[in-house]
């Protein structure tokens, strides 16, 4: 995985529509969209990890280009995001990120599709690992994959989360 160092990111709480969340954006885009009622720690250990030596600074208003598509969306005004994205990742994640993307508002696909997807269908269990490493919740949909059975498995965010966000897109 590459490793950014020596940069600004940039965070907001986001607390509308029921859900508080953390988000961070470096000058190149969001990099970090949490999951609900975590504490900011998980937010700074991320920070660290991915972008060693770099300062953390709160900015509403820089955020809010950010945080203004994250509400409409959840507010079921918005179907796909605009805004510019800092994934970083290995290859492998960054075409599982890309893949999911693809996949349509208020649509679901499978692990095993994903794989097929980015034409690695023997790779489903490293898809389910890229997926659950996926920084940009609800932004980069991880939301909208489910087991091959039609269960909803895994979400960084907790089922309950990836349940409401599921069923926003069939409202």
């Amino acid at each position: 995985m590459k490793v950014q160092t020596k940069q600004t990111v940039y965070w907001t709480w986001l607390n509308e529509e029921g859900w508080p969340i953390y988000v961070a954006a470096t000058t190149k885009g969001l990099c970090y969209v949490g999951s609900p009622d975590k504490p900011y720690e998980e937010l700074s250990t991320w920070v660290q990890a991915r972008y060693p030596d770099s300062t953390l600074i709160r900015d509403d208003e820089k955020m809010q280009v950010y945080v203004v598509e994250l509400v409409e969306y959840l507010q079921g005004d918005r179907h796909s995001f605009s805004l510019p994205f800092d994934l970083q990742g290995t290859p492998f994640q960054l075409a599982v990120w890309d893949a999911l993307c693809q996949v349509p508002y208020g649509q679901t696909q499978t692990y095993t599709h994903i794989a097929d997807y980015i034409k690695k269908p023997s790779a489903v269990r490293a898809v389910g690992a890229a997926i659950g490493a996926n920084p940009l919740l609800i932004t980069v949909p991880c939301h909208r994959v489910i087991g091959k059975n039609g269960s909803l498995t895994g979400y960084r965010g907790g089922l309950e989360m990836k349940t409401k966000l599921l069923q926003l897109e069939q409202e």
